[in-house]
């Protein structure tokens, strides 16, 4: 799988984003797993795939994050402060 630029991860949905990541998951296992039986000839697909599982879970984090306070603010009652 080619790297994604970080414009066009941001352009997924968070439900998408949870595919790729279950996805690229699953390719570094398997990258993993060739390397250890020495069937793997690039090795730095391990580091590149790491790498975008990272990219992908902060732009989750984020797209979560910004989700989240929207969500708290709009049930919510505010205390009054005594004084």
């Amino acid at each position: 799988m080619n790297t994604k630029k970080n414009t066009e991860l941001r352009e997924r949905s968070a439900g998408d984003l949870v595919v790729l990541n279950a996805e690229l998951d699953r390719d570094l296992w398997k990258t993993r797993f060739s390397n250890y039986t020495n069937q793997l000839d690039d090795t730095a697909k391990i580091r590149r795939l790491r790498r975008e599982i990272a990219r992908v879970k902060t732009i989750i984090t984020q797209k979560t994050a910004i989700a989240a306070p929207a969500a708290d603010t709009s049930g919510k009652k505010t205390k009054k402060a005594k004084g």
